[in-house]
């Protein structure tokens, strides 16, 4: 079946849909991991844009229910170069056009996605569509032109849940709060994590390494989140530009020096716009599992994963307040950083590593530490 992808430039590729009738507009992004297309479609960060992926085979390995970082699919649609109709893997329930379908999220393939990448390198990420309905060049570019992009939008108000849950068993639970909440030892630390778009396995990283976890919504107010008195406050990640996000610096300013706190991608901005910072876009981002970062106390470089368009400037954080600890060695933006007078500090990347390498994996343990040694 037909498909036409347009940018809002005018530059037009034509594929294959794999996944039946339908249609998606947003930003055009790509990501350049090897696998884990299954993390990558259900990462909430992804809301509003549309993604291709760098790796021309994908479908190999199937769907399975583990894997799953979200209740649901969030890219507006998916793109790839080939996909594979027959999976082969032992974990493989169903195979990835089935999980689109069921989400009603466009599959395209069979067109130059080496060739939509090096453009979107060169001019940037820009506004597009996808359809198999609408096969008219002209309309489709000037319905992509339309679109109101990402920037200034709360996207976060799409994906924050909706009610406070907890997390047991490897899955969420309605409800729990701090008494009746499971974790690994015997000595457990609460954690209040704020949901940007939070993904599964910082979850299941935070209860692993001996946390009971409360997930509240983003508009939790900091009164609220106080009187749940945790040990330690954690702000996930999540789409869209973090100007657009109304409400929440405030929240995250009145927590400053109350409670230690470990900030994640959106979290990790929204805490830069907090400390007095400004954000701005990046060309066309950083998404993939393969972001070199070095860090700046250690002199160690990771091997990171990644999934962000928006960055903090460094030059704007208050000098002798905030510290920048890490940086990105493709483009030398910021990638972490910490307070010099309050237990607080973020990462932009992900060290969830789902997907990706897990070389900081070990920031949890510096967050379990800091509340460990904040006096109560």
């Amino acid at each position: 079946m037909k498909a036409i992808i347009a940018l809002e430039d005018g530059t037009i590729f034509e594929g294959q849909s794999f996944t039946g009738h339908g249609e998606a507009v947003g930003e055009i992004v790509f990501n350049t991991s090897l696998s884990g297309y299954q993390e990558i479609l259900t990462d909430p960060s992804y809301t509003g844009q549309i993604v291709t992926m760098t790796y021309p085979l994908i479908g190999n390995y199937g769907i399975n229910p583990d894997d799953m970082e979200s209740a649901a699919i969030h890219p507006m649609a998916f793109l790839v170069k080939e996909y594979n109709p027959y999976p082969s893997n032992y974990r493989s329930t169903r195979p990835l056009a089935e999980f689109l379908q069921e989400f009603g999220v466009l599959g395209v393939e069979g067109f130059d996605t080496r060739a939509l990448v090096k453009y979107i390198r060169t001019r940037g990420a820009m506004k597009g569509i996808v359809s198999t309905q609408d096969l008219d060049p002209d309309s489709l570019v000037k319905r992509a032109a339309e679109w109101p992009g990402l920037v200034g939008r709360d996207m976060v108000e799409r994906v924050s849940c909706k009610e406070p849950y907890g997390w047991a068993d490897d899955k969420p639970v309605a409800g729990t709060n701090f008494s009746t909440a499971r974790c690994s030892t015997d000595t457990p630390l609460n954690v209040v994590a704020f949901d940007f778009g939070i993904k599964y396995n910082q979850l299941r990283l935070l209860t692993e390494k001996g946390c009971r976890v409360q997930v509240v919504p983003a508009t939790t107010s900091a009164k609220a989140v106080l009187a749940m008195n945790p040990d330690g406050i954690f702000l996930s990640n999540g789409p869209g530009d973090p100007a657009g996000v109304e409400g929440v610096v405030e929240t995250i300013r009145e927590l400053l020096g109350k409670r230690p706190i470990f900030g994640i991608c959106l979290g990790h901005q929204m805490l830069g716009l907090a400390y007095g910072g400004t954000a701005y876009k990046l060309k066309f981002g950083h998404r993939g599992g393969n972001q070199p970062v070095k860090d700046l106390v250690t002199g160690h470089v990771e091997i990171t994963s990644q999934n962000h368009g928006f960055c903090i400037d460094s030059s704007s954080l208050p000098k002798g307040e905030v510290e920048v600890t890490h940086i990105n060695l493709n483009d030398n933006s910021l990638e972490g950083m910490r307070h010099t007078r309050h237990p607080a500090f973020s990462v932009q990347y992900h060290p969830e590593y789902a997907p990706g390498p897990r070389d900081a994996v070990y920031l949890f343990d510096r967050f379990i530490q800091m509340m460990r040694d904040f006096p109560r």
